[in-house]
Formats: structure tokens, sequence, C-alpha cells
């Protein structure tokens, strides 16, 4: 999977872009602040109709402008597919084939891609809400079942919480409604733990082998899926799903004390284990970049192996966050695979020796200049 083709209209600082990518290596080059990441970004909406920098869509259109548009072309091993996504400030519009969706939920999947940020190498020692989106994001792109589950879990937790304030406060006093939103959250949930389970045990097999060939061998990987303990150890769905509903009547009482779900997926968390010992807690800096790092590229071959074509590779600034061997890792080891886009304001950071006829393109205060491609070494003159 690759995307040939890209045309911005009023998106960011962009009035009007038109761009034709390379296959391999796309390299975004430019000072700060002059759209590099804008670009980068738009890739990433036009694949999963929102953006990794905000929530707020209305931040995506051009100053003074009524709606954002981004279309590009998807070249996969069935054919070419023309993508559009229009955003206004009352909602998003989105197009397959020059098809209008009814819903969102059938756009998405058309485009595939890996978004690596210097924030990512915080993924294994951040925050559990961290991890908990990252799983979320990508494995949403994997699997139209997951992201379904995901998106009505979501609408019943808001509901439920929204009651357990209207209990906790004598604005309601059926419980019976509350045991049914117990249910439907449980079956739902039920759902999203088995399939984290699953995916994360599938991502950890490359993980850990991307890993032990970055550390030469000194260090395994392994993940651990955390869980309240009602839970710990269940495999089907079924289990896990009359776990959560005993769970849910146990901590009744409290929920509506405290007027919010203490339990769910919403709550999980995962922890990455280098040699069977937390590396969040016991790593060093560089086995927390190195874990980080290995999970990061196991995504692309866990995309692959679920979807059946490899995803596009974003890198927005991260080369500077990486050593020498990081990097090679990097770089090297999807070059010949994954269509990358890398944002830099120096080629000098570039491990020239393993980057191959990339395409440059300069980027200056919205306006981008194609350099032809494999000139890597004139540029850095």
């Amino acid at each position: 999977m690759y995307l040939d083709h890209l045309r911005l209209s009023h998106f960011r600082n962009y009035e009007e872009l038109t761009v034709d990518f390379a296959p391999g290596l796309n390299i975004l080059l430019g000072k700060n602040a002059q759209g590099k990441t804008n670009l980068l970004e738009a890739i990433y909406v036009l694949a999963l109709a929102r953006s990794h920098r905000t929530h707020n869509d209305h931040e995506l259109i051009q100053w003074g402008a009524e709606a954002a548009t981004v279309t590009g072309r998807v070249v996969k091993q069935s054919g070419r597919t023309p993508l559009q996504l229009t955003i206004t400030k009352k909602g998003k519009k989105a197009s397959v084939n020059h098809l209008e969706q009814s819903r969102l939920s059938s756009y998405l999947g058309q485009l595939n891609v890996v978004l690596f940020a210097p924030e990512d190498l915080n993924l294994v020692k951040g925050a559990p809400s961290q991890r908990r989106r990252f799983v979320d994001m990508e494995f949403g792109q994997m699997s139209p079942k997951y992201l379904y589950n995901l998106t009505q879990y979501r609408a019943i937790l808001r509901q439920r919480n929204k009651y357990l304030r209207q209990l906790h406060y004598h604005e309601a006093k059926d419980l019976v409604y509350l045991d049914v939103l117990s249910d439907q959250l449980a079956g739902f949930g039920a759902e999203i733990i088995h399939t984290r389970q699953d995916l994360l045990n599938q991502m950890m097999v490359f993980a850990n082998q991307l890993h032990q060939e970055i550390t030469q061998g000194k260090e395994t990987l392994t993940f651990q899926y955390v869980v309240p303990s009602e839970l710990s150890g269940l495999q089907s769905a079924q289990e896990l799903y009359q776990a959560l509903l005993t769970l849910y009547q146990k901590l009744g009482t409290r929920e509506i004390e405290q007027s919010v779900t203490l339990a769910g997926p919403h709550r999980d968390d995962v922890l990455f284990m280098t040699n069977d010992k937390n590396v969040a807690a016991f790593g060093s800096q560089g086995q927390q970049r190195t874990a980080a790092l290995s999970v990061k590229l196991a995504e692309i071959e866990l995309m692959k192996q679920q979807t059946g074509e490899y995803p596009l590779l974003l890198l927005d600034d991260v080369l500077s966050e990486l050593d020498t061997v990081r990097q090679t890792h990097l770089l090297a080891t999807f070059q010949s695979k994954v269509q990358t886009f890398l944002t830099t304001t120096d080629l000098s950071g570039v491990a020239k020796d393993i980057v191959h006829d990339p395409r440059i393109m300069t980027i200056d205060e919205g306006h981008l200049t194609v350099s032809a491609v494999g000139q890597m070494a004139d540029e850095t003159k």
C-alpha cells in the first residue's frame, strides 16, 4: 500500500497543494513552522478522519475558509482507490472511489498509517492512557469489528457514567436500568479485551524479534496486559463477559458513590518487560527507547499480517531523537517494504549510507519544491 497523490485545499497553512509521492522514502525538509508536520498530519487525517494533534477539527481549516479538503489516491494490490475527506464547521464528509460514505466507520481502513513521533518514545514509561490510545488507534485500523465494539463501548460508558451520577445525586432510583447498562458494557468490553489480548500476543512476537536484533540478543521483550484480578487468566470473550458482569455487580455501591465506572478496558494497561523486568520502572532511558522503537516497528508487521498490506510509516522529526543504531534499524528494516514520510530540519542527521533514492521535498511557508529522486548527496553538500 502506498499514497501516490495528495491534494490539499485550505488545510492548515496550505491554501492549495498538489503533490505526487514516491513509493519508497519521501523526505519533507524545511525549517520549523513551515508546514512539514501539517503535511504529515494531512496524510494521517486522510487515513483516520481525525488529527493526531488536536481534537478540534476546526483547527484543520485554514483561517478564513469554510472547509478543508484532503484528497488522495491509494495504490494497493487490488488497484488504485481515490479517497476524499472534507472537513467543515458542521462535520465531515468522506468519499471512497467518489462515492460518499454514510458512516465514517465504512471509510476507515482504506488507508492505514503508523505514526512515529518523539512523544512515542515515551510510550513505555508514559501514562496508561497513552498506551490505551496507542492500542485503540492501531487495532481500530486493523479490525473494523474492534472499532465498532470500541465505539459502542465508549457510548455506553458515557451513558452509564451519567446514570451513576444521577443515582449518586438521587436524581434516579432504578437500579434495573443500571443492570441493563452494565450488561451491555460488559458485552462490548469483553470483546475489546479479548481482541486486545489476541493482537498484543501477535504483536509481541514481532516486537521481541526486532528487540533482540537491536540489542544483539542481550534482551527479550514481552508484553503484559493488565486487567483486574477477577479477569486475570481468562481467554474467551464469554468468560470475560461473565467476569466483568460479576465485577460490576460487586463494584455497584462504590461506583454510585464515585459516580464513575471503575473497571473495564478504559482502565486497563499494557506493561513492557525486558528480560522479565518492567522496563518503565527498572529500565534505563536507552532500554525504554529501544522497547518503544521495537513496539512501533512491530505495529507495521502486525498490520501487514492482519490486512495483507503494509501501512504507510510517518516519521515526524523522530530521527534526531535516536542514536545511529536505532536510526539504522528504523530506516533499514522497512525501507524496501513500506512507503515512508520523514520530516526533518536538516539532512545531516539522516544516515545516508542506508537511505536509497529518496524523494526530497523542501517546504517553505507552505510552498513545496520537489527535488529529483536520488539527489540526497547533492542536497547535503
